[in-house]
């Protein structure tokens, strides 16, 4: 079995109240991939120029990822970001945002990824994420992530791609209500369920995420941490471990108990990478360290229940 995953890889410049980083590596398939890694072969696929040297591409081949379909566009420069964050870390200002060869980009996928039994489509114009979901060979589990931009210009595409056969949906919670523009999360995700999903995930950043399923309401807070240097990429950290796990249990993707471990999976992951900046903790992260944070995630949100009489 094997994920693969069709998004940016990039080069960000960060700087928050803890330091600046320069070109780290990053993008949403990237900080995907390294999280997915841990679960099952994770294929990748997108664009990168002539200045993605060979440091940059063995950091992405952490944990054996395949890089087979990362295309290497002659002359052309990866895509770039860079944004600075302050005080709250939930919110941050882009200063410079060069798309370079991400801006002609149209996914070519090799045979061995259009096979895989997961798809995760990462935040790219949803023509181009129907286009990848045509290209599959039925997946059994086929995964989305947006953006504000394409559900204000691009919303009926957008919604058409998911009722082509996406099974989950991984947005943050204000995405989620823009989308299906309903006010309240709950409300919000209910109506998306409507669409023919099996799932839906909002990201709340500092404050966890929730799942929603025709079966029920899951959520668990963020890992508690004394230090959080730069969040860039959390979200995409958190979608592959949450789709890594599922990977690992497709005969059970109708299971709460399997949905839930993956939540915990994904908020251990998204855990790790806020720690230092870019991919620097997750590239180098252990398996036992992951399984430790997993069973305090556990410890922390379990508690007994004893009936108690109330006074009125």
């Amino acid at each position: 079995m094997a994920i693969t995953v069709v998004g940016s890889i990039a080069f960000d410049t960060v700087a928050t109240p803890f330091g600046r980083r320069e070109r780290m590596v990053g993008g949403a398939a990237t900080h995907f991939a390294l999280a997915a890694s841990f679960f099952d072969e994770a294929r990748v696929v997108g664009p990168v120029g002539d200045d993605f040297d060979e440091a940059a591409l063995a950091l992405l081949s952490t944990r054996e990822t395949n890089t087979d379909d990362v295309e290497r566009v002659a002359g052309g420069k990866s895509f770039f970001w860079a944004g600075e964050y302050g005080w709250d870390l939930n919110s941050r200002e882009t200063l410079d945002t060069q798309l370079g060869v991400f801006e002609a980009f149209q996914p070519k996928l090799s045979a061995a990824s259009r096979q895989a039994d997961v798809l995760f489509l990462a935040n790219i114009q949803p023509a181009l994420q129907r286009d990848v979901l045509e290209q599959c060979e039925g997946p059994r589990l086929v995964a989305l992530d947006s953006m504000n931009l394409w559900i204000e210009t691009a919303r009926a595409d957008l919604l058409d791609v998911i009722s082509r056969g996406v099974d989950c949906l991984v947005l943050n919670d204000a995405e989620l209500r823009q989308l299906t523009r309903r006010p309240s999360l709950v409300g919000a995700a209910r109506e998306a369920l409507t669409w023919g999903l099996s799932a839906v995930v909002a990201k709340q950043g500092e404050y966890g995420a929730a799942l929603l399923t025709a079966d029920g309401f899951f959520a668990l807070p963020a890992y508690p941490l004394e230090s959080v240097v730069d969040p860039t990429g959390a979200g995409d950290t958190f979608a592959g471990g949450f789709v890594g796990y599922l990977s690992r249990h497709l005969d059970r993707l109708d299971d709460e108990a399997t949905l839930r471990r993956a939540m915990a999976y994904g908020t251990a992951l998204a855990s790790f990478n806020v720690e230092e900046f870019g991919t620097d903790r997750v590239a180098r992260l252990e398996a036992d360290e992951l399984h430790e944070r997993v069973a305090d995630l556990q410890q922390m949100t379990h508690f007994d229940h004893a009936r108690v009489e109330l006074a009125r």
